[in-house]
Protein backbone atom coordinates (compact mmCIF):
# COMPACT_ATOMS: atom_id res chain seq x y z
CA UNK A 1 0.00 0.00 0.00
CA UNK A 2 2.74 2.43 -0.79
CA UNK A 3 2.36 5.30 -3.19
CA UNK A 4 4.26 4.99 -6.42
CA UNK A 5 5.51 7.54 -8.91
CA UNK A 6 4.81 7.18 -12.58
CA UNK A 7 6.04 9.89 -14.94
CA UNK A 8 6.32 12.53 -12.18
CA UNK A 9 2.81 11.79 -10.82
CA UNK A 10 1.92 10.16 -7.53
CA UNK A 11 -0.35 7.18 -8.09
CA UNK A 12 -2.58 5.96 -5.28
CA UNK A 13 -5.54 3.64 -5.06
CA UNK A 14 -8.90 5.29 -4.24
CA UNK A 15 -8.73 3.87 -0.72
CA UNK A 16 -5.29 5.35 -0.12
CA UNK A 17 -6.40 8.72 -1.47
CA UNK A 18 -9.36 8.87 0.95
CA UNK A 19 -7.40 8.17 4.11
CA UNK A 20 -7.10 11.75 5.32
CA UNK A 21 -8.28 12.24 8.89
CA UNK A 22 -10.20 15.33 9.92
CA UNK A 23 -8.44 16.57 13.02
CA UNK A 24 -9.80 18.52 15.96
CA UNK A 25 -9.59 21.76 14.01
CA UNK A 26 -12.29 20.50 11.61
CA UNK A 27 -14.56 19.60 14.52
CA UNK A 28 -13.96 22.99 16.12
CA UNK A 29 -14.74 24.79 12.87
CA UNK A 30 -17.99 22.83 12.51
CA UNK A 31 -19.03 23.59 16.09
CA UNK A 32 -18.20 27.29 15.87
CA UNK A 33 -19.90 27.80 12.51
CA UNK A 34 -23.04 25.95 13.67
CA UNK A 35 -23.14 28.01 16.85
CA UNK A 36 -22.75 31.25 14.92
CA UNK A 37 -25.51 30.26 12.50
CA UNK A 38 -27.87 29.55 15.42
CA UNK A 39 -26.93 32.84 17.09
CA UNK A 40 -27.52 34.84 13.90
CA UNK A 41 -30.89 33.19 13.30
CA UNK A 42 -31.90 33.88 16.91
CA UNK A 43 -30.97 37.56 16.57
CA UNK A 44 -32.94 37.85 13.32
CA UNK A 45 -35.94 36.17 14.95
CA UNK A 46 -35.84 38.50 17.97
CA UNK A 47 -35.45 41.62 15.83
CA UNK A 48 -38.03 40.92 13.14
CA UNK A 49 -40.54 38.32 14.33
CA UNK A 50 -41.00 38.89 18.03
CA UNK A 51 -44.25 40.69 18.78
Amino acid sequence: MATTREQHQIVETPTEARQGEPGPSVAALLAISTGLAILILAVIWFVFFRT
